[in-house]
């Protein structure tokens, strides 16, 4: 993302699920920040009242494919259909493959037709060995103009998002960066 602004983007893979999200939004709502989702499709289609908030609330979604496979251990056929198949749903031009992982071919078709978005910071908040302030940790330090800050919501990283995220937001308020949503 360019640098030259103060802005810092926040993006939430794996989602959107009952147990977390709504926490994020209310977080997200709180601040009046916007972010981005890289949605599962499988999710969308059992929490379609979620995934209707995010977008009414005026957040970006983005394509994380349907069953949140990996690249490296499907065919391209089966990958690529995957993700058209949670692309019906989320109707974006952004793509994020998950583990940030796919295969030099499939990556050569995506770019074709979405933006293949990773980040610069991760949070490490899936790492259930991992503490809610170390998680922090990984991320107040290491942000710039343009960041990329990646968390989840899912279930791994309830207890480390439920800490690291409010705390995030503060710190990029108080330093006067501006949350953006990938567009």
């Amino acid at each position: 993302m360019p640098r030259h602004d103060k802005k810092v983007y926040l993006t939430f893979d794996d989602g959107p699920i009952p147990e977390i999200t709504p926490f994020i939004l209310d977080i997200l709502k709180k601040y009046q920040a916007k972010a981005t989702f890289f949605c599962v499709g499988e999710n969308i289609k059992k929490n379609p009242h979620l995934f209707q908030r995010i977008l009414a609330e005026g957040h970006q979604v983005g394509n994380h494919t349907y069953n949140h496979l990996k690249g490296w251990e499907t065919n391209d056929e089966q990958y690529l259909m995957n993700v058209a198949q949670c692309q019906e749903l989320t109707q974006t031009d952004l793509f994020r493959p998950p583990y940030a992982k796919a295969t030099k071919s499939q990556l050569r078709q995506l770019y074709q037709s979405y933006r293949v978005i990773m980040w610069d910071i991760m949070s490490g908040d899936f790492d259930l060995n991992l503490s809610p302030q170390k998680c922090l940790a990984n991320v107040l330090p290491n942000i710039k103009n343009g960041s990329v800050i990646i968390f989840h919501d899912n279930i791994k990283a309830i207890p480390r998002v439920k800490y690291a995220l409010p705390k995030t937001i503060e710190f990029l308020l108080k330093n006067n960066y501006q949350l953006a949503r990938i567009d």
